[in-house]
């Protein structure tokens, strides 16, 4: 196998190095080497992702992937229309917004680059296919192609860029239907594995109900992936909280990424578990809000992203989070996360 230098090394990690396998040895051979970030504008140290929204969306289309168009907006009426929704959050502190949109359902990485360069705000996209909602936004090859063929899809776009833009993802995002894992949705998350393998980059999946995060921990596992790669993504929905010990003790992250005006004290409650349970290092939340809506007058209702800053921060500082503990996270754990970095299942 070919000599990796640490030079070598740090170019793998923000995505720049193609023909160049990584492997789980490789990878723990230099623990070292500060994991880092990839934004849509460049790729940084992840110590420098700051205060961050890790699930939140500038436009999604619902209209479906055999529908699926991009001249279906104009990116300067988007940025019209999005652009103080994200300069209120930057006032507020927020320095990095992980958008979720994935492909055919409106992921469009000039946008979140120009986006970026207008606010400042470090802007981070995905590669993947989004399984949920019965395949609504599954492109047809999605169902014949094999796990090895999409997974080449997905690094394609980590080595080179998505589409011809140059922009690289830095990190997956799949989903998969609240309930046990379907053969297509099986595909995706062993395509979302063998990426990982070959990239780093983590593995958010829409997921929702714990039997489904659960089925998707284990093809991790027989993928030789570690759970520690995995974000249950929409955690809030599953009822039985005790999941939540047993998702972390597997080494995954809780997402709890719902958060509005309507609930902060709902959130209250699961993030003041989240702390008694000793389950803070693995815990992350955001509002899954915005965003533009093709097809709609003006773009639709747009919601904030500010209820974590204006109400729910406030309302832990009163039940007892101190600084410490809120820096945990909205910056350590969402630096933790998204570090582009092979997690092996060591055997």
């Amino acid at each position: 196998m070919k000599t990796v230098t640490r030079r070598e090394f740090i170019r793998v990690s923000s995505g720049v190095l193609s023909g160049l396998l990584i492997t789980p040895s490789t990878a723990l051979s230099f623990q070292r080497i500060p994991p880092r970030i990839q934004c849509v504008t460049t790729s940084k140290e992840a110590s420098f992702m700051g205060v961050s929204l890790i699930h939140e969306h500038i436009l999604v289309d619902f209209i479906g992937a055999d529908k699926y168009n991009p001249n279906r907006w104009y990116r300067d009426q988007v940025l019209k229309k999005v652009l103080p929704y994200l300069q209120e959050v930057k006032a507020l502190g927020c320095q990095t917004i992980v958008d979720c949109t994935p492909a055919y359902l409106g992921r469009d990485p000039l946008l979140l680059k120009l986006v970026s360069q207008a606010t400042g705000i470090q802007i981070i996209t995905n590669t993947g296919y989004y399984g949920a909602r019965q395949n609504k936004f599954l492109p047809a090859f999605a169902f014949t192609e094999s796990a090895d063929q999409l997974a080449s899809r997905w690094v394609r776009e980590f080595k080179r860029g998505i589409d011809d833009t140059g922009i690289k993802p830095g990190f997956i995002k799949i989903g998969v239907d609240p309930e046990p894992l379907s053969p297509i949705h099986q595909k995706l998350v062993q395509a979302a594995a063998r990426t990982h393998l070959k990239t780093g980059m983590v593995i958010a999946s829409h997921t929702g109900p714990a039997i489904p995060a659960f089925e998707q921990m284990e093809i991790l596992r027989n993928e030789g992936v570690h759970p520690q790669a995995f974000i249950w993504v929409h955690a809030q929905s599953e009822p039985e909280k005790e999941k939540y010990i047993e998702a972390v003790n597997e080494g995954a992250w809780v997402s709890l990424d719902g958060v509005s005006d309507q609930n902060v004290d709902e959130y209250l409650q699961l993030l003041l578990f989240m702390k008694e349970k000793q389950l803070w290092h693995r815990t992350l939340v955001s509002h899954d809000a915005g965003w533009y809506h093709p097809g709609e007058p003006k773009g639709g209702e747009f919601r904030p992203f500010t209820t974590i800053h204006k109400k729910l921060l406030p309302l832990m500082v009163q039940n007892g989070f101190t600084q410490v503990e809120i820096d945990q996270l909205l910056k350590v754990n969402p630096a933790n996360a998204f570090a582009i970095r092979v997690k092996p299942l060591v055997k």
